[in-house]
């Protein structure tokens, strides 16, 4: 018995080690998917979306999951995984990323800066307050690098959780609209040009773009260096659910939030991100009290945050590793502070490049975000074949590759996401 607890013990404090990476995800994935649409999806359709917001989370699970597998299984990020493949495959990744890079930046530093300022009453242009939410992302990055972004986003995950948890529990209390949990409620609202055009665009990015698949493996690999502990496939996989399950639960609870505290209510919501946060805020605090704005404001605030925090990283990781694939980066002197170097070089030129995209591109920002969201949607089918494809490559060791009921699953949701794409082109050109 004694040996079994020992064994026990260490075995958990080896998963400790590699805990960590999946709640990066999960605040990657918890920005305005869930906080604008998933909370609009409540308040417009009640819980008729509901069904659909849990499938496009399970038929993705596959392909984001290959990420934290193949570095688990190979030591190396899927960028090498993709350049395995074939220099088309990288590029097509490249392109990808290039394409979408600093709108997306700037599009969720900016939802952030905005309902900052809502929220604090914070009196700034919009350039300045995105300044300032940037300079906190890399204050947090460039002095705690990945041990501060380790211990900040785990911070900001039990915030939100709490925070929406209480919000949700709250909404409960207060005698809401019980008609809007009925799912067969407002079917007849979504088969419109409207509601069709809604679904397509929460399904889309629900509960994040599949090139996160890459930037988890680059965190996986990145844990394992701060701790010195390389993890199983197992306990990589094991983390990443954990994750993954709490962006799912995330997803409902704001579905539910806007079900129970707004449907029905005949209030018309704003359509861009920042307004609408700063309105959803208002609309809690007048229905519950201004007592519970403080708790509605922590649970949009560090949704946003959360999300600006992990994409900072994300980029500038996957921009290094590019850089020093493709051999363009020379090796001379220290190893370690070139590679330093790099993050911190492609960290400012991200941020920078957000900054430029807000300022002058402002007035035009509603444009550039349905162009990068729209790369990003036709992308996922082909991100989703190159996943599966390396995964069931000989770059893979056997025991490692999917198989059974993943593997099946991961065909499905394939096919579901070329199916999803063929509709949305069809849709458009009619």
């Amino acid at each position: 018995m004694n040996m079994f607890f020992t064994f026990a013990s260490k075995s958990g404090g080896q998963f400790l080690k590699a805990l960590g990476p999946g709640l990066l995800m999960a605040g990657a994935a918890v920005g305005v998917s869930h906080l604008v649409q998933s909370t609009r999806a409540g308040a417009e359709y009640g819980t008729s979306l509901l069904a659909l917001v849990i499938i496009a989370c399970i038929l993705k699970y596959p392909f984001l999951e290959f990420g934290p597998r193949y570095a688990a299984a190979t030591g190396e990020n899927l960028l090498v995984g993709y350049r395995r493949l074939g220099r088309w495959a990288l590029g097509l990744f490249v392109l990808i990323t290039l394409g979408t890079m600093l709108i997306i930046q700037a599009g969720v530093t900016v939802v952030t800066a905005g309902l900052a300022g809502v929220v604090f009453g914070f009196e700034a242009s919009m350039t300045q307050l995105s300044a300032g939410v940037l300079i906190g992302c890399l204050a947090v990055l460039a002095i705690g690098r990945f041990r501060g972004l380790d211990l900040m986003m785990k911070l900001i995950m039990a915030a939100l959780a709490v925070s929406t948890l209480a919000a949700v529990a709250l909404a409960f209390g207060t005698d809401p609209d019980w008609s809007a949990l009925n799912p067969a409620a407002n079917l007849e609202a979504i088969w419109t040009a409207t509601g069709f055009a809604f679904v397509l665009a929460l399904l889309g990015w629900m509960p994040i773009p599949l090139d996160v698949a890459a930037w988890h493996s680059l965190w996986t690999l990145e844990r394992a260096e701060q701790t010195g502990y390389r993890p199983s496939v197992r306990e990589a996989v094991a983390d990443f659910q954990i994750g993954y399950a709490g962006a799912t639960i995330l997803a409902v609870l704001f579905l539910l939030l806007g079900a129970l505290m707004l449907h029905g209510s005949g209030e018309s919501l704003p359509q861009s991100g920042v307004a609408f946060s700063g309105r959803l805020v208002d609309l809690y605090a007048q229905t519950l009290g201004d007592w519970a704005r403080p708790i509605i404001a922590v649970a949009a605030l560090t949704t946003m945050f959360s999300t600006t925090l992990a994409v900072t990283d994300a980029y500038p990781r996957a921009l290094r590793a590019l850089i020093e694939l493709s051999g363009i980066a020379t090796e001379e002197g220290s190893v370690e502070h070139k590679h330093r170097a790099r993050y911190v070089g492609a960290l400012l030129l991200t941020a920078t490049g957000a900054l430029f995209v807000i300022h002058f591109f402002g007035q035009r920002f509603t444009a550039l975000i349905d162009f990068a969201t729209t790369v990003s949607f036709l992308a996922a089918p082909v991100i989703a074949w190159l996943n599966l494809k390396l995964l069931t490559s000989e770059h893979v060791p056997a025991p490692h590759r999917p198989s059974g009921a993943l593997l099946a699953l991961a065909w499905a949701g394939f096919w579901f996401l070329v199916l999803f794409c063929a509709i949305w082109i069809g849709w458009r050109l009619a």
